[in-house]
């Protein structure tokens, strides 16, 4: 080859070398970009292209009676999902799932175009919805495993108990207050897709369980309140309800209802007065039932005395140029009638001795103005003016009532005060926490630190006081049948919203009272917000005090005390109680024992059996009765003890009946034998009575005759 054309060659060479090269280093500086200076931004776009965290919900704790009930657990349901790169025709496949799931076909779609390996399509869907789209068969749709809430007693202490929402807070009730305890650690899953586009996914970190809640509540008492709440709300058509059980010694809250209510299972569709929890959060003035706390002061301050004659001046008075009047033109009256006719004259006669400063600070010593620390969100403190804002005519209107804003949840704590001898207890509804696997026995409740409001000595002269209200007073309709009751009545004028003074026609009606009178076993409140009709609380939340108090003492098995105290005036009061209640068209629900209780239905906590003329209500109730005692029913466990109750303490009554018919003891004969004789047949049988009313027995089941196995329980009847 000749060298002039050598050289060209060479030079071609070189260059097509010199562009490798730079090629080279330019892929190389790239790959060095690439793969050190942007390698974690890449690798994270990477990851969020291909694979997708989710967290996996915890199986939230259970929420449990004092007797290990649950009236809150977590069910697992299927939620459904969708890899959107594996769908060959979202749109038609959006209509379908919309079909079947009742949904916005759109919304569908659009969560299937935000990404292509992972959305939502429904969360926590029913077992019908999630059947029905199993079988669309559908390629790209899956199925997830999550914790649904589910309340299975549906409305029961709806408002106590809360809400959940879809990703498992608690929003509201106990499940927000302890939300951190009850969700416990969410769990980690991890979608990822691989280079040919496949789905495939593991659970990374596995979820913890929440903690268990165990609370004060009992399953039935709170049964009790919220069937005798439903009856109220019926018969006196009141806007709103509320009812609390406690035990004054404790603080224990057994029982709170509230009413309007709602379904917690599904809360999302329901008006949001419906979950307010009033027990709590609602202000109201107390009217009349406040006139506790202005005669407890005078009393402890030894400014009066139950026997001293005050001077109601036919039932008007002048304060700070404001003439007040009574309801009834009252003359001259003992401070213990003033409490039991409720003398706003005389309890602001008696208020005016105390002054100012000695008032306000009985006012704090019963709670009022300050939360009790019960553990429920938007507890309100009330509404109480410091001394410094009173005017000339507020010692007047706070010693009979008006003036001072207080919760029910306050009231119960005043009244319970009194029933505790002068300490006050706060309320509490939570007896504690324990792991969602651990044994309920090891749960104790410890009563909340107390405090003393008035001496010992003050507070039996006021239970002798509240008792009289029950016996000749306003509150005669909280008669118990068999045992002594102490209380007051209260009615009070709410606000016109309108004009800002006091509506003529809108009124809240209470009672509060506790009973037995010389060993208080419960503090019961009833506060009804807006009767149409009658609307004093003597006349409509009195006898539902009575009911309430009546069937409870009868299921706790607390002694009868009224035996002794019985005395004709007090038959004939009681007696004349019932024919009013029944002129009135409402059934007679004074007298009478325990309902036979099947652990495995919804609790029916008392029937109550009157001795003669019962209403048409009444029985069919019995009637039901007598159907169950006739059912063979399988054995049921003993029922557990309150977390409250000392060792040796009667247990609540199980009413199971039990006939075996192939072996066991022989049923003895009972009829017509009193309860004393009965107990020692029984006693000597080898079996348990379940005792309905009192006197002679009339009817027994199972019948005598039967065979039954040792130790089971006999229904038996007594009457007059």
């Amino acid at each position: 080859m000749p060298a002039n054309s050598a050289a060209p060659a060479t030079r071609r060479i070189y260059i097509l070398t010199g562009i490798l090269v730079l090629w080279l280093l330019g892929i190389g500086l790239r790959l060095v970009y690439l793969q050190i200076v942007r390698y974690g931004d890449l690798t994270q776009q990477a990851r969020r292209q291909q694979q997708r965290s989710i967290e996996v919900a915890p199986k939230r704790g259970i929420i449990y009676d004092r007797n290990g009930h649950e009236l809150a657990m977590s069910v697992q349901v299927d939620s459904i999902f969708a890899v959107p790169s594996e769908v060959p025709d979202p749109q038609n496949a959006a209509r379908l799932l919309a079909r079947v799931l009742k949904m916005d076909a759109d919304d569908i779609l659009a969560r299937m175009k935000s990404s292509r390996a992972f959305c939502w399509v429904a969360r926590k869907v029913d077992a019908e919805s999630s059947e029905r789209v199993r079988a669309l068969n559908l390629k790209g749709i899956y199925f997830q495993k999550e914790s649904k809430r589910f309340y299975p007693k549906r409305e029961l202490a709806a408002q106590a108990l809360g809400y959940v929402g879809v990703d498992d807070d608690g929003l509201g009730g106990l499940e927000r207050e302890y939300n951190k305890d009850l969700r416990g650690r969410p769990g980690k899953m991890l979608i990822s897709m691989d280079a040919k586009r496949r789905w495939f996914g593991r659970v990374e970190r596995q979820p913890d369980s929440g903690r268990s809640l165990v609370l004060t509540i009992d399953e039935k008492v709170q049964y009790i309140a919220e069937r005798e709440i439903d009856r109220a709300m019926q018969e006196t058509r009141t806007e709103a309800a509320t009812i609390i059980v406690q035990n004054p010694h404790t603080g224990e809250v057994l029982a709170l209802a509230n009413r309007p209510t709602f379904n917690p299972n599904v809360f999302d569709k329901v008006p949001a007065q419906s979950l307010k929890n009033r027990a709590v959060s609602d202000i109201y003035e107390p009217g009349s039932t406040f006139k506790i706390v202005t005669i407890a002061a005078a009393l402890e301050e030894k400014l009066t005395r139950p026997e001293e004659m005050i001077d109601c001046q036919e039932g008007a008075i002048q304060i700070g140029g404001l003439r007040i009047r009574d309801h009834e033109k009252f003359g001259v009256l003992s401070v213990t009638d003033v409490v039991a006719h409720s003398s706003d004259v005389g309890a602001i006669k008696v208020g005016l001795r105390l002054g100012e400063e000695r008032f306000d600070h009985y006012i704090r010593a019963f709670g009022f103005g300050s939360q009790s620390g019960i553990e429920l969100p938007g507890e309100t403190r009330g509404l109480t003016k410091p001394v410094s804002r009173w005017s000339k005519v507020s010692i007047g209107a706070i010693s009979m009532g008006q003036e001072i804003g207080i919760s029910a949840i306050q009231l119960a704590g005043m009244v319970s005060t009194i029933a505790n001898e002068g300490l006050y207890t706060p309320a509490r509804i939570v007896a504690g926490t324990t792991t969602s696997s651990g044994p309920l026995q090891n749960v104790s409740f410890h009563v909340p630190r107390q405090r003393r409001a008035i001496s010992t000595l003050t507070a039996l002269e006021m239970k002798k006081m509240l008792e009289a209200v029950v016996l000749h007073g306003t509150g005669r309709k909280a008669l118990l049948d068999g045992y002594t009751s102490a209380g007051k009545t209260g009615t009070a004028q709410k606000t016109d919203p309108a004009t800002g003074a006091y509506s003529k026609t809108k009124y809240v009606a209470s009672f509060a009272g506790f009973a037995p009178v010389n060993n208080p076993a419960l503090t019961v409140v009833v506060i009804l917000d807006s009767a149409q009709g009658l609307h004093q609380g003597g006349q409509i939340a009195a006898p539902v005090w009575a009911r309430v108090m009546q069937q409870t003492l009868a299921y706790l098995n607390v002694p009868h005390d009224a035996e002794v105290k019985n005395s004709p005036q007090r038959r004939m009061l009681l007696a004349q109680v019932k024919d009013e209640e029944l002129a009135e068209s409402s059934p007679d629900r004074l007298g009478g024992g325990p309902e036979i209780i099947d652990e495995e239905a919804r609790p029916t906590p008392a029937v109550i059996l009157p001795a003669k003329k019962p209403s048409p209500e009444v029985a069919a109730t019995a009637k039901v009765l007598d159907a169950a005692l006739k059912t063979k029913i399988g054995p049921a466990p003993a029922p557990p003890r309150p977390l409250s109750a000392p060792a040796g303490a009667p247990l609540p009554v199980s009413g199971t009946v039990v006939v075996d018919t192939e072996a066991g003891v022989v049923v003895p004969s009972l009829l017509g034998r009193g309860l004393r004789s009965a107990l020692e047949i029984a006693q000597q049988a080898g079996i348990e009575l379940d005792v309905i009313g009192n006197g002679i027995a009339r009817e027994q089941m199972p019948p005598p005759g039967s065979r039954i196995p040792a130790g089971r329980h006999v229904a038996v009847r007594f009457s007059r």
